[in-house]
């Protein structure tokens, strides 16, 4: 897909981390750009900063994600690339010791399927809503591509850690809409792709550093090479490839320097 001025994309999770770097690397590439968030005054100013346009988005309901699209689709036109980095997910060990009662507890059902809401589901939801305008959409090459869908998975999908099951479970969710998604959309020119970010210094790792710089340097350090965590930047280096590449289809790829953790 050639990227210019001609195109417009959607990026959900938009205002901060990797959705951030993503919506900044199209911007930059000349791209129109939609920011969906659920941080209002983060997103305007900087939808307003990439002269993109933001929209107020809860990937967790439906109608706000189809008026997000629908204020999108009347700024820029037909979206022909996605990338969901949204995400709304909870932690905590299958069971584990509660040092209040002496005995042990197991993390409540109500919170796996809060985080399998917020990773999958809302990961079909964002996909199939983009999929179903791309489908319609005159053709962009000779190839005959009408978008690109891509999607935001986790190391933690392959290689999850303790107190993951619902995270990595729902990243492994993910993963396996990839193929089957890229077959059900092949006759209409729409890619779909995911990528599998290991540890970046993202808002999150960032307070880790705040509390704590040593945990922080040592995560770091576990990186084969290089030995530092991922830049945003990097991510969306990858986000403009993924677009410009029409020959990745179904594939995920981990971005990780090669990091595989051992169980701790």
């Amino acid at each position: 897909m050639k990227i210019d001025n001609t195109i417009a994309a959607v990026v959900t999770g938009g205002a901060s981390g990797l959705g951030r770097a993503s919506a900044q690397a199209l911007a930059d590439a000349g791209v129109k750009v939609a920011v969906f968030d659920i941080s209002e005054e983060a997103g305007e100013a900087f939808a307003a900063e990439i002269g993109g346009v933001f929209c107020n988005v809860n990937i967790l309901d439906e109608a706000s994600v189809e008026a997000g699209f629908a204020k999108a689709r009347a700024a820029h036109g037909q979206e022909r690339v996605l990338v969901h980095c949204a995400v709304v997910a909870g932690g905590g060990k299958t069971v584990s010791y509660d040092k209040t009662t002496g005995g042990y507890k197991r993390a409540p059902t109500e919170g796996f399927a809060k985080s399998m809401e917020g990773i999958a589901v809302a990961t079909y939801r964002v996909a199939s809503i983009a999929a179903l305008g791309m489908a319609t959409a005159e053709p962009l090459n000779d190839d005959n591509e009408r978008g690109t869908i891509i999607l935001t998975s986790s190391a933690a999908s392959q290689d999850g850690q303790v107190g993951q099951v619902a995270y990595g479970g729902g990243k492994g969710a993910v993963n396996s809409m990839v193929l089957p998604m890229a077959r059900d959309l092949m006759d209409l020119g729409v890619r779909v792709n995911a990528i599998l970010p290991g540890t970046f210094a993202t808002p999150p790792m960032l307070r880790v550093k705040e509390m704590n710089e040593a945990v922080f340097d040592g995560l770091g350090r576990a990186v084969p090479f290089p030995k530092r965590l991922g830049k945003p930047e990097e991510f969306g280096s990858l986000v403009l490839e993924l677009t410009r590449n029409t020959y990745f289809n179904g594939q995920l790829i981990r971005l990780d320097g090669a990091i595989r953790m051992p169980p701790k």
